[in-house]
Order: C-alpha cells, then structure tokens, then sequence
C-alpha cells in the first residue's frame, strides 16, 4: 500500500465541507490512509464502492483508480487522489439539486422509478451522466432522471462500463435505455429492447399466476411473458 502523499490545503478544506456520507468515508480513507480499496468500501456497508467514487469524483475530488492486490490474491481495484488530474468534467464538481427542484422532479414522474415503476427510495439522477455532459443540461426540463435505488446502481454499473464512458458523445446517451424510457435506440451501446417491471399490491396475484405457468413449462418468467406477447 502506499504512503499517504501530502495534499493541498484547498482540497484538505473541500474534504472538510463534504456531507454526503458515501463520498465522505472515500475521501477521509483516501486522506489517512493514501488509498482506499473496494474492499474496504464494501465493510464499511457501502453496497456499490463505484457509486460511492463517484460521488466524491461528481464532487470534482481528483481520484484516480488503481490495481492492487488483495489478500487471497486477486487484483481488486482501489483509489488515490491526483492532484494533477483535472477536477470534473467541467473543471468542477457536480451541483447540488435545490430540494424544491428535486420534490418537483419526482412529482412529475408521478412519484415513481422511470425505470421500474417501483414508488420506494427514489432517486433524481442525471438522464446523461454527469462525467460525459457535466453539468450542461442542466437547465432543460428532461435533464433528470427518478430513479429508485435498485435501479441507480444498475445504471451506474452499465454507464462505467459503457464505451461511451471514455468518449462522452452525450447524444450517444440521450439515445440510451438508461437516459429513460419509453424510446430508445440501444442499451448501453448495445442493440438491445428493454424493459422492467415491477408488481405490487393487487398486481402481485398476476405476477404468481406467470411464475406457476412458467414453472409447469419449465420456462424462465422472462420467456413466459414473451411466450403470452406472442399468443396474444
């Protein structure tokens, strides 16, 4: 592991400033220790150690990441800070959504996830990520996403590993499943139709009558419902 380097004042400053509870633990791991693991994002109860980097990079930190080694062996990927890197896509760090604005956003998505029509932990994420567009459809009435948990780290980890993600064509994501459904042109680059869905309350007797038939027909659910599509 590395010794911890010698940051700047400014960026000893802007760590102290930092609320938000996932980039915090990031940023005081790096700043202690010179590095922070996957690993030891993940015990520390955070469920998607990417989205946790993120936060504290959409927050315009210099964080590289790195290959390290973890104790069974296996190459894990760990983070330093960069001083030399530049801060953010825009040259700085994500802005904050105004709590109005937010409760406005979900309430026009009728209170529910754009993706899954689930109504829990909503989310407002920005439609094309902020590391390829910044902050620069911000302004417009389609820039946000609601999103519910589930579904944010699922977009994040299909955004990371997008091709798009190293060259930040934002019409390449306005374009995609992940910027919000209904029209779409592909997933993630890839020629793809996609949707989720979610049952509850009264729903939930439908959901089991699809299961029990794809169980008699030894089907996955997903191919039983695209088996009643091309019946009905």
């Amino acid at each position: 592991m590395p010794e911890p380097k010698r940051v700047s004042k400014e960026l000893r400053l802007r760590i102290e400033s930092v609320q938000n509870k996932r980039a915090r633990f990031v940023l005081d791991a790096i700043l202690k220790n010179g590095i922070v693991t996957t690993e030891e994002i993940s015990n520390a109860g955070y469920e998607h150690p990417p989205r946790a980097v993120r936060d504290a990079r959409e927050l315009g930190f210099p964080i590289k990441t790195m290959k390290v080694k973890h104790s069974n062996g296996r190459s894990i990927a760990a983070y330093v800070f960069d001083e030399s890197m530049k801060r953010g896509t825009t040259g700085r760090g994500r802005n904050a959504i105004p709590k109005k604005r937010r409760v406005e956003i979900i309430r026009r998505a009728q209170n529910r996830c754009q993706i899954c029509g689930s109504e829990h932990n909503l989310q407002v994420d920005h439609c094309v990520p902020f590391e390829v567009a910044g902050e620069r459809l911000s302004g417009t009435d389609d820039a946000f996403l609601v999103l519910c948990g589930s579904c944010n780290r699922t977009k994040s980890w299909a955004c990371e590993h997008c091709p798009n993600w190293s060259q930040r064509d934002q019409t390449v994501c306005q374009c995609c499943y992940w910027a919000g459904p209904p029209e779409f042109a592909h997933v993630a680059t890839i020629a793809q139709f996609r949707i989720d869905l979610v049952w509850s309350g009264g729903e939930l007797a439908d959901c089991t009558r699809i299961l029990e038939s794809a169980l008699q027909s030894n089907r996955s659910i997903q191919d039983e419902i695209k088996s009643r599509l091309r019946n009905s």
